[in-house]
């Protein structure tokens, strides 16, 4: 049966903006994590890998492809207890075992210290960082999308975003400075520990802001009228029996975005230094000056999707991205300037998914199966495509000589997006409250009592 819920107090804008900031602190550190691993991918294969540079480098960045391989098993498990038990407490736990993880990877002594028990060591914590992620994104975009006014929630959504890059974008410079400060020789030696110690300072801050919140207005809703999850084998057969067309749908989604994510930002630095024989430092310049170029326009994209929908934006970023990567790449090619501009381009065309994810993938899923399906859907596509992507390009540059293959990756991974996206449900403005699927129609805004 159903029941009648009193009108939402509405939220002040205080609380909201402490939400967003609880959300975006903690994707900030799981994209400090990745940036300054993918950064530093060359004086950490020196300092924990055997062999010479190049073949410890491809060795380094498998060990940053097995991160996302235990993603899904976080997903798996961290989703359905925030369904049940509420979204704050697994965020609390996932920024922890996040934020030490990355800490604990400045400490592991050298190869040549404790020989194999280095690599051995590298692998286990980012196995850690991989499965506490697997619960972080969902969760922090779920908690965002939750606390947001329906008719600003890709305007809020896109600060999460922006917490990504600027994430990013700090272990890049982090690097970039303590390199051009220390010197080569320093920085393989030592150097490049120093920005895995800054994630411990960054995972408290968040905990204290993420620790000083309520728990969402929609899921205290769903709680109180007894229709929170109360096992996970149940909201599991629940989630791929009745709502695996969103699942699909988002995985579709998520491959076009993370294939371009990772290969934009996290293996340019690598192809840049092999392709246009770039120093580690210029080449680390190039997607730093593209982030902080993007960061810019992501809240303007994410309130553009408020007032026309989220679907035309994402139709304009990957028909774009599609046209102009073999430009952009072939651009990139010509030397600095041009991998520059090469790069700002790409970036531009990408803002318009990166900004409206948040705001998307949440509202894709009803309340009590949301955190699960989202951080289901999501960590098994980005394993399976989005985190091997620097992995797969460097490999397969190596195998065919062509270095067009991360532009054709990135074309192939479009296609598959636009297919998911002509599936998609337009959810821009709709309420996120209650257990059936926004959007839908005649969707109540009430929850529903629901036997099993």
């Amino acid at each position: 049966m159903t029941h009648d819920a009193a009108p939402p107090t509405p939220v002040d804008q205080g609380t909201v903006r402490r939400a967003i900031a609880a959300s975006a602190l903690g994707n900030a550190t799981e994209w400090f994590d990745y940036g300054i691993y993918a950064y530093g991918v060359t004086f950490i294969s020196a300092a924990l890998f055997p062999g010479e540079a190049g073949t410890a480098t491809l060795f380094a960045l498998g060990t940053f492809a097995i991160s996302f391989l235990v993603r899904p098993l976080g997903g798996l498990f961290w989703g359905p207890l925030g369904d049940r038990l509420g979204r704050k407490s697994v965020l609390a736990l996932t920024i922890v075992l996040m934020a030490g993880a990355t800490f604990c990877v400045g400490l592991i002594p050298d190869y040549d210290a404790i020989g194999l028990w280095a690599p051995a060591l590298l692998i286990l914590l980012r196995m850690v960082q991989g499965f506490s992620t697997g619960g972080e994104y969902g969760g922090a975009a779920t908690f965002m999308a939750e606390y947001s006014p329906d008719d600003r929630r890709g305007f809020y959504g896109s600060f999460l975003e922006v917490g990504t890059l600027a994430g990013y974008a700090l272990g890049a410079l982090l690097m970039l400075g303590f390199s051009l400060a220390l010197g080569e020789a320093a920085m393989t030696d030592w150097g490049w520990r120093i920005p895995f110690f800054v994630a411990g300072p960054m995972g408290l801050i968040g905990l204290y802001l993420r620790s000083r919140m309520e728990d969402t207005p929609v899921f205290r809703e769903i709680e109180a009228h007894g229709d929170a999850e109360t096992n996970t084998g149940g909201e599991l057969r629940d989630l791929f029996r009745d709502y695996w067309r969103p699942l699909l749908v988002m995985g579709g989604m998520v491959v076009a975005l993370n294939v371009v994510n990772y290969t934009l930002l996290s293996y340019m630095p690598t192809y840049l230094q092999r392709r246009l024989d770039l120093s580690t430092n210029m080449a680390l310049v190039v997607p730093i000056i593209g982030m902080l170029f993007m960061m810019v326009f992501l809240p303007f994209a994410g309130k553009l999707s408020d007032r026309i929908g989220r679907k035309p934006l994402w139709w304009f970023s990957l028909i774009g991205l599609f046209a102009a990567v073999i430009p952009a790449y072939l651009l990139m090619d010509t030397g600095l300037v041009g991998a520059i501009l090469g790069f700002a381009l790409l970036g531009l065309l990408f803002v318009p998914q990166l900004a409206t994810i948040s705001a998307t993938f949440p509202a894709m899923f009803p309340t009590h199966v949301r955190f699960a399906g989202f951080a289901i859907a999501y960590n098994l596509s980005t394993s399976l495509f989005g985190g091997t992507a620097p992995a797969a390009n460097s490999w397969l540059i190596g195998a065919t000589g062509n270095t067009l293959i991360p532009a054709c990756y990135m074309m192939a991974a479009c296609v598959v997006g636009a297919v998911s996206v002509f599936f998609l449900t337009e959810t821009a403005g709709q309420s996120l409250r209650g257990t059936r699927l926004p959007g839908a129609a005649s969707a109540p805004v009430s929850g529903v009592v629901r036997t099993r």
